[in-house]
């Protein structure tokens, strides 16, 4: 396996990811959804520069380190356990409810990065087995919170009178 490969693949999927919580942050309807759109593009950020850091440490012919992300995976968790109690009140569920195809699609991209990086890790050794199984734990928390924020505002939307 050629981690170098699957570091600049996921590199690719970080932007991609930044940039669609970044576009879809103007747009939404709630100003505490745009705020964790806002918060998601920063924490792929953080993701990307990681990625470069493991790049740029395997072209000086380093080891890839997991140590470096440890503190960025428990920022993460932070955030993600804020945006449950924060967010998910029942007028902010109201306001969501026209932006669930969003919600379902931020879900559907952050579950699609953890499967990446599991299937990566199962054919990783060593440390790069660490960092792609800690970078996959970290989306995972952000497809249960997006999960989550849909799953609610869409139990609200199927139980609002007619005409909403």
């Amino acid at each position: 396996m050629d981690i170098r490969k699957i570091y600049e693949y996921a590199l690719q999927r970080e932007y991609e990811g930044k940039r669609f919580f970044e576009e879809n942050a103007v747009r939404l309807n709630h100003a505490a959804a745009q705020g964790a759109f806002k918060e998601l593009a920063a924490e792929e950020q953080r993701h990307i520069e990681f990625i470069q850091g493991q790049i740029e440490a395997l072209d000086k012919g380093v080891e890839p380190s997991s140590a470096a992300i440890a503190k960025e995976l428990k920022e993460g968790g932070i955030f993600s356990q804020r945006a449950q109690t924060e967010m998910l009140e029942q007028t902010v569920l109201e306001a969501m409810v026209p932006d669930l195809p969003v919600l379902r699609t931020a879900y559907l991209i952050e579950m699609d990065f953890a499967k990446f990086y599991e299937s990566a890790a199962k054919q990783a050794d060593g440390e790069a087995k660490k960092v792609l199984k800690m970078l996959a734990k970290w989306e995972r928390g952000h497809e249960a919170l997006f999960k989550n924020m849909h799953d609610k505002a869409f139990e609200m939307y199927t139980n609002m009178p007619w005409g909403g």
